[in-house]
């Protein structure tokens, strides 16, 4: 044992295997979870996937066919992993994280890590060209050579583990190094407690209401507020509106019938009023604006069974309604204030200063979008979702443009998330601002939250915040600096 202990550490470490398969997300759909193994053991990671996706974002990988998972299959991917990305990794230092992801990128050969299908779409009206071919050899055609932003993501995680794993270190200490950060912080979570929009059935328009413990001293009361405000909330709910309204949305929030933003926001008032935490607590909205905007509208009825059509609001109508919002309510976060290509109300409404501006939609993760929105100052936070952008190496060069035009950077969760809690480690690495993991409810969720590691010198597990003890800094009241 000792001397295979000492080989181990002698020897330098490599990618011996590269490993994929397809698992369920925890909306039951499949993603492509990966094994890397290097000589010092195997190293497991799992690529989140969203209910939507934008034109400007990395494109996963779907197989399309509809007997199957309902086309949502990545057996695709999942090859093009063993096939092709284990092959030309095989050998390489996954301490060299750059590299490995060029590698991939390289691999790839597509700006968005995307099949051609995307492009090819429109062609499929006229299949009977390709007649007698199979539909399936015409998917198998312009998929080929395009590997999947989720086959590319699984894998980069995959490999930052093990070069953590290799230098001895946690994992989030290996990320802040590889992104030259030395100043470690843990990020304020917030935590989804009402959920609407398009992933909720009731008719609340706007897709979430946070919180946000800034007034906490640390992670782990922030946890505490988080958790305690939350069951206050189940309670104050269930009184209202029975406990049919304490059901919940795909990333923990309860999704009651209420019908508008304001109904909502009051009910979380209330559960905040009865925790004794309400100097300590702030609230954010996630509007997601873009699901309700049509033409330069926003319908603000747009669930409701009996829409008349007459709730529909101008962006100047929107800016006017979140100045009364913040006014009267302790919000200082809004995600997606405005549809995605509304860069001028998004610019006007930033330029108020009155919250912090959240750009998710605005923003999908892309280089170019993100240097726009900084010249035009239309947000002032980036919302970095890691399947958008693909690769570790692409999430830290993200995060670096954000924090240089001084904004504040939230990680996020997607709908389709698994247990893997790599972005609580990519939090603590980039010292980002926030975390946004859902509610502290649901394993997959609370993953994140309740991240812990199995450090390789001492095989035992340990908090993110126990593990640095007295280095340990919650952003707290410095929210706003990344």
């Amino acid at each position: 044992m000792l001397m295979s202990n000492h080989m181990k550490k002698s020897v330098p470490s490599m990618i011996t295997k590269v490993k994929a398969r397809q698992i369920l997300d925890s909306r039951g759909i499949p993603t492509v979870e990966v094994d890397l193994y290097t000589n010092k053991g195997m190293f497991r990671a799992s690529a989140p996937s969203g209910a939507s996706s934008g034109m400007y974002e990395a494109i996963e990988l779907r197989d399309g066919d509809k007997g199957t998972y309902l086309g949502n299959g990545v057996s695709r991917a999942v090859r093009n992993v063993n096939e092709k990305i284990s092959e030309a990794l095989i050998g390489m230092d996954p301490t060299l994280q750059s590299q490995i992801d060029q590698a991939m990128i390289d691999l790839d050969r597509t700006e968005k890590k995307e099949s051609q299908l995307v492009f090819t779409r429109p062609l499929l009206h006229f299949s009977n060209l390709f007649l007698p071919l199979r539909e399936s050899a015409f998917w198998e055609f312009f998929f080929q050579g395009e590997l999947g932003a989720n086959a590319i993501l699984a894998v980069s995680m995959a490999a930052c583990k093990a070069g953590a794993a290799e230098k001895e270190v946690p994992l989030y200490k290996h990320i802040a190094v590889l992104s030259g950060n030395t100043n470690l912080s843990l990020p304020i979570p917030a935590f989804t407690l009402l959920s609407g929009g398009k992933y909720a059935g009731n008719f609340l328009p706007v897709k979430q209401i946070m919180i946000l413990p800034i007034g906490a001293r640390q992670f782990e009361e922030a946890l505490q507020m988080g958790s305690e405000t939350y069951h206050h909330l189940k309670a104050v709910i269930s009184k209202k509106y029975g406990t049919d309204g304490c059901s919940v949305g795909e990333d923990g929030g309860f999704a009651p019938s209420i019908t508008s933003i304001r109904e909502g926001l009051d009910l979380v008032k209330e559960a905040i009023g009865r925790t004794g935490y309400s100097e300590k607590l702030k609230i954010a909205i996630d509007v997601d604006a873009t699901e309700f905007c049509i033409g330069t509208k926003y319908d603000l009825d747009f669930k409701s069974p009996n829409n008349s059509g007459q709730n529909f609001k101008s962006g100047e109508d929107m800016i006017n309604i979140y100045k009364d919002l913040c006014a009267d309510y302790p919000i200082v976060s809004i995600e997606d204030p405005f549809d995605k290509e509304d860069w001028e109300h998004a610019k006007h409404f930033s330029n108020l200063g009155i919250c912090q501006v959240v750009g998710d939609d605005l923003l999908m993760s892309n280089t170019k979008r993100i240097e726009r929105a900084v010249q035009e100052s239309a947000c002032n936070a980036l919302l970095l979702k890691v399947n958008q952008i693909g690769t570790v190496t692409e999430a830290i060069e993200i995060v670096k443009l954000a924090k240089d035009a001084h904004w504040g950077v939230v990680i996020s969760q997607r709908s389709g998330e698994t247990e893997d809690a790599f972005i609580a480690d990519l939090c603590v690495g980039l010292a980002v601002s926030q975390i946004k993991a859902g509610a502290p409810c649901r394993g997959e969720r609370l993953a994140k939250y309740n991240q812990v590691h199995t450090l390789p010198h001492n095989s035992q597990l340990l908090r993110i915040e126990e593990d640095l003890g007295d280095q340990a800094v919650y952003v707290g009241d410095d929210w706003r600096l990344s």
